[in-house]
Formats: C-alpha cells, structure tokens, sequence
C-alpha cells in the first residue's frame, strides 16, 4: 500500500454556502456530511476563483485566478463554455491531475468537466487516465435547449456512450464509477475527482430522496450528494484506505439562491455575483491521519491552493520551470503545525474585470458590471456584507486599492483597459463542433444508443 495519501476531491454544482446542515442549513438533511465536518476539518472562509462554472473549474484545476489562464470569458463574451465552443483550457497547462501523475497517481474524473468539449481539451488531455461524465452543464441538452439541439452526451474518456441520459440515475451511476475506481487502486495511491450535477438545475431527483426532503427537489439533490459521500466513506473505512485518504468536499460556486430551495446564508448575493454568496462556499477537508477531528479553519483559503497544497503533499514538488500560479500551499493550516496562513488576499473577477478585493478581514467592492461600486465591509464582523464603511476608513482604502493594483498589472483589468503582463491564452482550434452531431464521420460519435436505466437506488 502506498505511502502517499490518496485524495478524493468531491466537487458539487452551484451549492451555496448554507446548504449542509454543518454550514447551518435547517431544511435539507446532511448526516453524512455532517460526520465529515465532525472528523474533518470545516473550512469558513473558503472561495472559489470564479462565480461561475467554467472559469471556477478551469482555476481549480491549474491553481490560478480564471484571467491569467485565458478563462476570464469566452467565444462572443459568454461567462461559461457551451457544446461547440472553439476554446477550452489549454492542453499546455499543468493541472493538479498531471503534476499527481508524475508521482504514479492512478487518476480518474467522474461527473462534470466544463473546461472544454472539443477533443484537444477533455480531461484525458488534461492528466485523467479516465473520464466518466458530462462534457458540460447538464441543462446544455435537449430536455431545455431546443428540440433540434445536440442532446446531452454521456462520454467515457473520449467516446459518447449515450444521449440524453436519465439524470435521475446519474449520481448513481458516478458513485458507481468512483467506487469501482477506489477498489482497482486500493494499493495506491490515487486521485480521484468527482464532479456531480448536482444541485444545478433542473433537478432531476430519485424518487426515494424526494419523498424524504424536507425541501422539495433541491433538498432532495442535496440528500442525494450526502447519501453519495457517504457511501465513498464507508467504502474506505472497509478496505482500510480512511486513514491515509484525503477527501476534499466543496462546490463551484454559490448558490442560485432564488425559489428552488438553495441557501447561501449568511452571505450576500448569488452565483454570478462577486458578492460573498457567489464565491464564498462550504469546504470539508478529513484526513485522519494528519487533521484534527471537529476543527476549524478561518482563514482565507481558495480552490487555487489545491494545486500546489495536493503536490505538496504527494512529495510533487511544482518544479522551476517559471509558470505562475496564484494558490499557494495550506499544508499548514489543515495541520494546524502552527505556521502563519500562506495567504490574506482573496480577488473577485467577473469575467476579466477586478470587481473586488479582499485583504485579511476587509473587502472592497470597485463596480458591479459596467457600473462602478464604492463599498467597503469587514467581513469579520459582517460577513452578510450589509453596513458599508466605505467612508470612514481610508487607510484600509489606500491599501486594498494598492493591493488591487498590484493584482491587475498581472493579471489584468478589462474593465481600466489594463492587460495582466503575466496571462497566458486559452486553449483554441479549428471548426469545432458540439460532440454530438449526428456525423459518422466525427472522430468520437463511436456509439449513439440508449443504455437502460439503472435501477432506483434505496433510500
């Protein structure tokens, strides 16, 4: 058995910040990953890099903000990358999964990529030895697009195994996928990524988790992730790989939060939005053989510090060939060795405008799309970002205007007209087109049928 640590990084879609019952929800029933907060380690003031899907991914994925990998915005200006889309993240950035590779991780992404569907960019290009899941968002099929629109393609690795699967079975079908991964890597080690559809809409839940909620299909979505967690924990409890596996679980982005039953409480704002809601999510971190059960981290930390924290720890070091990144490793904040945080700063781009910056306990909101915005909370004593002091501490101003400088002259500000010196292009090729055209002639429409569904899974 190995001696580095497997990891199991657990990603969910649009999860708000108060959507476990650990995070303070009172309507959608979490047990399992209640018990994962209790074991672990519960992470306060944890941001994605971006409010929306592609970009926050993309991030996760290469340790730096959505702007210096060219994932700022795409084809025509659109937040997020769309069946067919000619870019995608670059096959010559480095991803945790490559950098975990070269120390002999087995690796495998489940569920949703959304950093590009054309060939040259899926996950098996990407340092995934294997790839079970969506290319994209699972409202981008035809059940909402229009009737004539590409259907929804289920791929493993680079082939389309089924059209406009039944999403009910879905999360099944992952959790199958990554048990199945866990138990052919037992001897290690391994990464795994699972990404559900879930709670991105439309929801399409299992009856038995339906019948349940407390919260309608929302809070069935949610009890369908808990459900799914906990049969990965109980699976590594009976082969002997919980002591020395990491499991990170965490979401892409805040909650739409409007009438589907989503929570970003106590935060302000939504998905797409640069208020704490959009980007502040819960973030659970167990590791028994390194993590103190039941405790706390309120520092600021960010999905971009998966990177190299994960390398770190995998005895991967990044190497010196010169490419920037912005996380930085929190080995010793999930220690709790005593070291200083790596990090206070936290920057808030929509698209490739700075709309805000966060320096220790203070944010600073400059505009909210073309309008600009002078508002200043500490987020320490008002994370609900409701009394602005924007005019009573221009000190604090001066500095987090000086940082935010500092931030667009590397990274850019579209906004101020400003080009980061140190961005690098997206991914692009030639005449893309969606994966799911009926061609006979394109490379990876292998196989167009329905496979039957899988049974309904117990409550």
């Amino acid at each position: 058995m190995s001696e580095r640590p497997n990891i199991i990084l657990i990603n969910c879609d649009d999860l708000g910040y108060g959507d476990l019952g650990c995070y303070g929800s009172g309507c959608n029933d979490t047990p399992y990953l209640d018990r994962l907060a209790a074991e672990g380690m519960r992470l306060t003031d944890f941001y994605m890099a971006s409010p929306v899907c592609s970009p926050s991914r993309g991030a996760m994925m290469t340790g730096c903000y959505p702007p210096r990998i060219g994932f700022g915005s795409f084809d025509h200006d659109m937040p997020v990358l769309f069946p067919g889309h000619s870019t995608g993240l670059n096959p010559a950035e480095n991803t945790v999964a490559k950098q975990l590779k070269t120390a002999g991780y087995a690796t495998k992404l489940v569920g949703k990529w959304h950093c590009g569907d054309q060939p040259d960019f899926l996950p098996t290009r990407h340092g995934f030895d294997a790839y079970f899941g969506l290319p994209y968002s699972n409202d981008m099929g035809r059940q909402v697009r229009r009737e004539d629109g590409p259907p929804l393609p289920l791929m493993r690795n680079e082939a389309i195994i089924q059209q406009q699967p039944d999403q009910r079975a879905l999360t099944e079908r992952y959790t199958q996928e990554a048990l199945g991964f866990i138990e052919d890597h037992r001897e290690g080690p391994f990464f795994l990524y699972l990404a559900h559809m879930y709670v991105h809409v439309p929801l399409f839940v299992p009856q038995p988790f339906l019948d349940k909620s407390r919260n309608g299909a929302y809070g069935g979505a949610v009890a369908c992730i808990d459900w799914s967690t906990g049969v990965i924990m109980e699976l590594l409890r009976r082969i002997g790989l919980e002591e020395n596996t990491i499991v990170i679980f965490t979401s892409d982005n805040g909650s739409r939060a409007r009438d589907e039953g989503g929570s970003n409480a106590p935060c302000r704002g939504t998905k797409a939005t640069t208020w704490e809601g959009g980007q502040r999510v819960p973030c659970l971190v167990k590791w028994p053989a390194k993590i103190r059960p039941g405790s706390t981290c309120g520092a600021i930390t960010r999905s971009i510090d998966f990177f190299p924290t994960l390398a770190a720890l995998a005895s991967v070091p990044l190497g010196d060939d010169h490419t920037v990144i912005d996380g930085v490793d929190i080995t010793g904040l999930l220690t709790e060795d005593g070291s200083a945080a790596p990090n206070d700063t936290m920057v808030y781009y929509a698209k490739n405008q700075l709309e805000a910056i966060r320096v220790g306990d203070w944010k600073l909101h400059f505009r909210k799309g073309d309008d600009t915005c002078d508002a200043l909370y500490n987020l320490r004593e008002d994370v609900g970002e409701s009394v602005n002091l924007y005019g009573e501490q221009p000190e604090i101003i001066a500095q987090l205007t000086a940082a935010a400088d500092r931030i667009r002259a590397d990274i850019g500000d579209s906004a101020l007209g400003i080009d980061g010196a140190n961005c690098r292009p997206a991914g692009r090729v030639e005449n893309a087109r969606p994966l799911t055209q009926y061609d006979p002639d394109h490379p990876y429409m292998i196989a167009m049928y329905d496979l039957p569904d899988m049974p309904t899974m117990a409550g």
